[in-house]
C-alpha cells in the first residue's frame, strides 16, 4: 500500500515524497528532499485532482489514486501552475483518463499546449472568481500571475476552507504531513520564499490581497507539509511580501589568500559592536538557499571579493548576479576587496549594483594584505553602514 492521507473528509493527499532529490533548478540545495503534492477532492457528483507530480513518479500517483477510487473517476484535472514538478504528469493522467477536463487559466492553456501538447478539446479555461461545482463541494479559482509563473492560479475549496496555492506558501521538506510535524519549518519556508518568490514580492502582495474575505482553515501547498494552522505562514508572507526588514546585514565573500577575509572579519566585528545582526557566508562552502533566506529580511549586503583577472572572483560575480536577479529588499551595500597586481573587482561590483535600488554606501579596496590604516577604513565604513541600517524603517 502506498501512503495516502485524508486531510479532510474526502480530500486526499496523493502526492510523492522525493527523499533523494538534492538539487532543484540545478541551483537550490535540498538537504531534506522535497514533495510534489497532489490532492484529490471528491464531491457528491464530481471528482477533481489538483496538480500532479514530477515526471518519473506517474506510476506512484496512479497507485495512490487506485487506493481512493481509481484514476478513471477524475472529472477535472486542475493545473494551478505549468512547471513540470506539478504539471509534468498531465499527459499521463489525460491518457489514462479519457474524460477528464484540464482546468487552467488562459495563459496556462498556452503553456500546457507548448510544454505537454495538451489538446484544446480537453481544456476548460477559467478566470479569476470562476467556480466549479463538484456537487456538495465548490472549487473557486483565484488568478495569481507571477507566483511564480504568469499562468499561476490558486484553488480554494469553499466548504472545507482549504487553499491550494501551488508554490506559494511552500517549503522544501519531504517529511511530515503537517507543519506541526516538522521542526523549524518556518526558516525553511523563508529560504524557499527567498529562492522562488522574492523577485515577485509585488505580485505576492497582490496575491495575498486577493485572499481577503476568504476564511482559510488550511493551506495545502505543492511542496512541503500542509499548514493546518495557516496563521504563522500567512503572517510571515505578509511581512516578506511587504519587504519588511530587520537591522540585519548579510555578508557574502570569497577569499584566496585571506586578505579579503581579514577585511570581512573587521567588518563583522564593527557591525556586531554596533548591535547590528550579521549573517556571514563564505561563498565556496555556503548554501545558496541559506543566503537567499537571509536576504529576505536583510537591510544591507556586504560583498567581499579579491580581484581576479581584472574583475570579481567568479564566485563573487555569481553572488552579485543572484542579488540582481532575486531583488532582495536590501537598501544598502558595501564592497570589500583586495588585489595583487591589478584591481577591478570593486568597479565591476558597483556596475552590477548600479541598476538596482540598492545604495552603494562605500568600498574598501586594498593592495596586498590590509594594513592597520586599511582596517581603520573598514571600521569607518562599517559604522557608516550600521548607522544607515539602524536609521532605515522596517518596511
Amino acid at each position: 500500500m502506498h501512503e495516502v492521507r485524508e486531510i479532510a473528509k474526502n480530500v486526499f493527499w496523493v502526492g510523492v515524497r522525493d527523499w533523494d532529490r538534492r538539487l532543484f533548478d540545478s541551483l537550490i540545495p535540498l538537504p531534506y528532499g522535497t514533495t510534489y503534492n497532489a490532492y484529490l477532492v471528491k464531491g457528491l457528483g464530481k471528482v477533481a485532482l489538483i496538480d500532479t507530480v514530477n515526471p518519473g513518479f506517474e506510476g506512484e500517483l496512479k497507485a495512490k489514486l487506485e487506493q481512493v477510487g481509481g484514476i478513471e473517476q477524475i472529472d477535472y484535472l486542475i493545473m494551478n501552475h505549468a512547471e513540470p514538478d506539478h504539471a509534468g504528469s498531465i499527459p499521463f493522467v489525460l491518457k489514462e483518463n479519457k474524460k477528464a477536463k484540464l482546468v487552467l487559466t488562459e495563459k496556462g492553456a498556452k503553456m500546457a499546449k507548448a510544454l505537454y501538447r495538451a489538446p484544446e478539446d480537453r481544456m476548460m479555461i477559467v478566470k479569476h472568481g470562476d467556480t466549479l461545482d463538484l456537487v456538495g463541494r465548490t472549487l473557486q479559482f483565484i488568478e495569481a500571475p507571477f507566483l511564480h509563473w504568469p499562468e499561476t492560479m490558486f484553488t480554494y475549496l469553499r466548504e472545507d476552507r482549504i487553499l491550494f496555492p501551488c508554490d506559494f506558501f511552500g517549503a522544501h521538506h519531504a517529511g511530515g504531513d503537517f507543519a506541526r510535524d516538522v521542526k523549524e519549518l518556518l526558516p525553511l519556508a523563508q529560504k524557499y520564499y527567498g529562492e522562488i518568490m522574492m523577485p515577485f514580492s509585488k505580485s505576492g502582495k497582490s496575491g495575498i490581497a486577493k485572499l481577503e474575505g476568504l476564511e482559510i482553515r488550511m493551506i495545502a501547498p505543492s511542496h512541503g507539509p500542509i499548514w493546518d494552522d495557516p496563521e504563522p505562514i500567512m503572517a510571515a508572507y505578509l511581512s516578506w511580501t511587504a519587504q519588511e526588514t530587520k537591522q540585519k546585514v548579510t555578508i557574502v565573500f570569497v577569499t584566496m589568500w585571506q586578505a579579503t577575509k581579514a577585511l570581512v572579519d573587521r567588518m563583522v566585528q564593527t557591525l556586531s559592536s554596533e548591535d547590528v545582526e550579521v549573517r556571514v557566508y563564505n561563498l565556496p562552502i555556503s548554501d545558496i538557499a541559506a543566503i537567499a533566506g537571509d536576504l529576505v529580511d536583510s537591510r544591507a549586503i556586504v560583498l567581499g571579493s579579491p580581484t581576479v583577472l581584472g574583475g570579481l572572483h567568479p564566485q563573487a560575480l555569481y553572488a552579485a548576479s543572484l542579488v540582481k536577479v532575486l531583488k532582495p529588499p536590501a537598501k544598502f551595500a558595501a564592497v570589500l576587496s583586495s588585489y595583487g597586481w591589478g584591481g577591478g573587482a570593486v568597479k565591476q561590483a558597483l556596475e552590477i549594483l548600479g541598476p538596482t535600488n540598492i545604495e552603494a554606501v562605500g568600498a574598501v579596496d586594498v593592495n596586498g594584505y590590509p594594513t592597520p590604516e586599511d582596517l581603520k577604513k573598514v571600521e569607518e565604513l562599517g559604522k557608516l553602514l550600521a548607522g544607515k541600517v539602524k536609521a532605515q524603517p522596517p518596511g
